[in-house]
């Protein structure tokens, strides 16, 4: 696309500068005074590109690994009209996500949290050798019958948040927090909700 563009080589490396600092695109429209929809169709290619650049990752997670699920978004389902509930049990759009310390995060969308789901996930991305934090989650129960002998829990339930120095998940936590106060400057995010997800690790 870049060869065929339009635009000046100059434009967009101020479209990308815009994108790396996380400007939105109709703020880029005003700076670079270009049409906002130009300014999309660039920032979602890059999403794009990073979001097939994370995913083709192979490479296991190794170490010292952080695991927990968060839940974004406020989606009401079709003819429920209660009021939603916060955090496990609530119809928001589960994430689960892996911590490397002094590493990687990798993010996966799932269709919930039981034990299997995230057992799946944690098999398929985080090796065999590491050694797991996570909290008192029941889904995270299990790991040491599927071959994961190091897994340690910080029981938040008992307003336990750290022991021992390094047994937390403040890494996952904190990134909870990053892509949430993220996406709040977007408004929340309607559509391409896995792309924004992956530019965020």
């Amino acid at each position: 696309m870049i060869r065929n563009s339009k635009l000046s080589t100059y434009q967009i490396k101020k479209i990308i500068q815009c994108f790396c600092l996380d400007i939105e695109a109709n703020k880029g429209a005003i700076l670079l005074k270009l049409n906002r929809n130009t300014i999309n169709r660039w920032y979602g290619l890059f999403r794009q590109a990073i979001y097939l650049h994370q995913s083709g990752l192979k490479e296991k997670l190794l170490g010292n690994i952080e695991v927990d699920e968060s839940y974004f978004g406020a989606r009401r389902m079709r003819g429920f009209h209660g009021k939603l509930k916060r955090g496990r049990g609530t119809l928001k759009q589960p994430v689960f996500g892996i911590f490397e310390r002094q590493g990687r995060v990798y993010t996966e969308i799932v269709p919930n949290c039981k034990k299997k789901t995230l057992q799946a996930v944690i098999q398929g991305k985080v090796s065999i050798d590491s050694v797991i934090y996570s909290d008192g989650w029941r889904g995270d129960n299990g790991l040491v019958d599927v071959g994961y002998s190091k897994h340690f829990r910080v029981l938040h339930g008992e307003n336990e948040f750290a022991r021992d120095g390094h047994c937390h998940i403040n890494g996952i936590e904190s990134f909870w927090s990053f892509t949430k106060r993220r996406l709040a400057k977007f408004n929340g995010v309607k559509t391409n909700f896995d792309l924004h997800l992956k530019e965020s690790e």
